[in-house]
């Protein structure tokens, strides 16, 4: 299987991923006003699936290092399949919950927030796990991404036309995606060899370790976006025959928004081996600054705020990206 060996190329693995991940979400946004996140969600996850298994049919199966996608999947141990899969579970009731987030607050909101939290919490979580880099710029940046999160709530809670019960629901429905979220890369990481060119009997590489998550994510959707359709946070509940009414555009955008996400998630897995899970996830994790450029400069979600809340902005892009700059000096 192919795998990464310098830093320098994992931290350009995990500059993609960072890409990937804060850019999947306009995808919902392209398919229409009219197609609800839990219908775009069912072609989410079967896009996470198929990019899955690309990924294991080709790079995972090529290469004088590891074992082929087959071979090691054949040989994973019990514990190992569990952790890998339950990763996607825990993922996918983080991210349903983003995204329910993204249609009640937007990309500029939903993201920062959640996201966010997520970074602080993940980084923490899998240092503590598996320490690599220098603690103090490590958690210095994290400081940094903590109170840009906080600014990014200060600007969208000055936002008019807002009402209480939504602006509400929406940073709740955030903090509480990017809570869970703090947590799935650990569970994908367990089940992972630390050293992908001499792989420990039992363990996995990163993709069967992605295709496993994917299964997961997949599973657990029935039941999530099940209970979704029939209580949504906001809107009228949704008939399951809804789903095949959809055009072929929105459809399209549902699965082209899953493998723009499992793209950054294997880069990020797979740069695991040599920039640690602390450092691989966090960088991932700059997407959020990616959304909300997204969010402000391109879908205008903050152009009718008062003045004032430019600055609370660039603020909030400069603690972040200030943050982001510590967690890879931090690893260097």
């Amino acid at each position: 299987m192919f795998i990464v060996e310098q830093y320098a190329l994992a931290v350009a693995l995990c500059i993609v991923t960072m890409l990937c991940w804060g850019s999947w979400a306009n995808t919902q946004k392209l398919a229409g006003t009219t197609w609800r996140f839990e219908l775009f969600y069912w072609d989410y996850v079967v896009g996470v699936l198929l990019a899955a298994l690309i990924f294991a049919f080709t790079l995972g199966s090529t290469g004088a290092a590891g074992r082929p996608f087959l071979d090691d999947l054949r040989q994973a141990s019990p514990a190992a399949v569990g952790s890998a899969f339950v990763g996607g579970i825990v993922f996918n009731a983080a991210n349903i919950l983003l995204v329910a987030a993204i249609a009640l607050a937007g990309l500029a909101v939903a993201f920062p927030v959640g996201i966010g939290m997520a970074l602080v919490l993940g980084v923490i979580v899998n240092y503590a796990a598996q320490p690599a880099g220098r603690p103090g710029m490590l958690f210095a940046g994290v400081g940094l991404v903590a109170a840009a999160i906080i600014l990014d709530a200060i600007a969208y809670r000055r936002l008019p036309g807002q009402t209480a019960k939504n602006a509400t629901l929406g940073l709740v429905l955030s903090m509480v995606a990017g809570l869970l979220m703090g947590f799935f890369y650990r569970f994908v990481a367990a089940a992972m060899a630390p050293d992908f060119k001499v792989m420990e009997p039992g363990k996995i590489g990163p993709y069967t370790a992605m295709v496993l998550f994917s299964a997961g994510l997949v599973a657990s959707n029935v039941v999530f976006n099940t209970i979704l359709m029939r209580k949504p946070v906001s809107g009228e509940p949704i008939e399951p025959a809804a789903y095949f009414r959809g055009t072929a555009r929105d459809h399209f955008w549902g699965v082209a928004g899953g493998m723009i996400w499992a793209v950054g998630m294997t880069l990020s897995i797979i740069a695991f081996g040599v920039a640690g899970p602390a450092i691989s996830y966090g960088l991932g994790q700059g997407a959020t600054m990616v959304a909300a450029a997204w969010g402000v400069f391109v879908w205008r979600e903050f152009a009718a705020a008062p003045p004032g809340t430019a600055k609370l902005l660039a603020l909030m892009f400069v603690c972040f990206i200030a943050g982001l700059g510590l967690i890879i000096a931090a690893g260097a």
